[in-house]
């Protein structure tokens, strides 16, 4: 598995495919799969038989997994940025390429 530069509370906008230009918060994230689950994007229609939670079944809407090297990560004005890294250890934080800012 690789190193993921995105993490789970993130505000990520997609940088590529059919919902370009979307930005949302991390959700989840799939490490095995190298995707992440987005707040309000790849939102998919997914049939749902009845149960006793939902006894009328349906149709529901809901986030599908998008793939990580889709996403760039917001700096606090809202742009996009790549990811890099300072300090070792303890003191190791993630850092903006654009801004030079701790994430």
């Amino acid at each position: 598995m690789t190193k993921l530069k995105i993490k789970t509370g993130d505000t990520v906008r997609v940088i590529a495919g059919d919902h370009k230009g979307s930005e949302g918060t991390v959700t989840k994230i799939l490490r095995e799969k190298n995707k992440a689950i987005v707040e309000g994007v790849n939102m998919v229609s997914k049939h749902v038989k009845p149960d006793a939670a939902n006894p009328q079944g349906g149709i529901v809407k809901k986030e599908a997994a998008i793939q990580i090297s889709n996403l760039s990560l917001l700096t606090k004005d809202g742009k996009t940025t790549r990811i890099g890294y300072k300090g070792e250890g303890k003191d190791k934080v993630r850092v903006s390429k654009k801004s030079n800012e701790v994430i």
